[in-house]
């Protein structure tokens, strides 16, 4: 893929119906909200999802009809419980959900990172989630040849695409993280397409002044969007916090029956940070 700066709808197209997709950040911090919401805007079919500890990003595919399939450690809304859309489809029968684990889903990200079939973890032995078939990647119980140690093959989980917002970014993809920067590099160097939205757009000269501070290269991401508030209304570290009263009333409609007028009010008709 030809690395380009382009506008978030073109950088939306880059995502395909029943594509493997996974999102940066976790729970309700540095989110590509903005991205997801052009998804939805775009009518996106069928998504395969996969993450450690998604939220909000992945509930309003979930709700907005995007998604088919979903293996994640935990959906949840931190304190407020489940995701709402996530639950509903799930015990309704509307989305495929099998169970995951954060330990092997980051193997797996981990074992694609590095061009591997697979990577052992020592997790999970005695638990039920061996008995289950995943979507996404698999497991397999397999004996240590040094020592007949039981361990637990994880197959490598390759994204088709990792959509990531990160706070700084320049015109040919240079990316800067601040703060936790969770397993997005994991993520990025898995995929086999990285779409960025950034904070903001910085010179090229700045990143040469600290190319210690440079998260991911160039030649790793595919598409960069400059989008300010691009996470809301998750947080972004050093630029503003979560907004736990607009996450409430995104609870509220779900829990009311009126998520449609929630995607009229703040994905269909307006962007959310105006």
């Amino acid at each position: 893929m030809k690395k380009v700066l382009t506008s978030l709808e073109e950088a939306a197209k880059f995502v395909k119906d029943g594509d493997l997709v996974t999102t940066g950040g976790a729970t309700f911090h540095r989110a590509p909200m903005e991205l997801v919401r052009e998804l939805v805007r775009q009518g996106k079919k069928n998504l395969n999802l996969v993450d450690r500890e998604p939220a909000l990003d992945f509930d309003l595919l979930i709700g907005a009809g995007c998604v088919a399939k979903i293996r994640a450690g935990m959906l949840a809304f931190e304190v407020f419980g489940l995701a709402p859309n996530f639950r509903k489809k799930s015990e309704a029968g509307e989305i495929i959900t099998k169970e995951g684990a954060c330990q092997p889903i980051i193997a797996g990200f981990r074992a694609a990172a590095m061009g591997l079939p697979s990577l052992p973890v020592k997790g999970m032995l005695g638990s039920d989630l061996l008995e289950i078939s995943e979507v996404i990647g698999g497991y397999k119980q397999v004996e240590d040849p040094f020592t007949g140690e039981k361990m637990i093959a994880v197959r490598a989980i390759e994204p088709d695409v990792a959509v990531i917002h990160v706070q700084k970014a320049d015109e040919y993809g240079n990316i800067r993280i601040e703060g936790p920067v969770y397993e997005d590099v994991i993520k990025a160097k898995a995929a086999k397409v990285v779409v960025v939205t950034a904070e903001e757009l910085i010179p090229t000269s700045e990143f040469r002044k600290m190319p210690e501070a440079t998260t991911l290269p160039h030649f790793i991401v595919d598409a960069v969007v400059e989008s300010q508030k691009g996470a809301y209304p998750c947080s972004c570290f050093n630029y503003y916090d979560a907004d736990y009263d607009h996450i409430k009333d995104y609870l509220k409609a779900a829990a009311e029956d009126q998520f449609k007028e929630y995607l009229n009010n703040y994905v269909y008709g307006r962007k959310t940070d105006e």
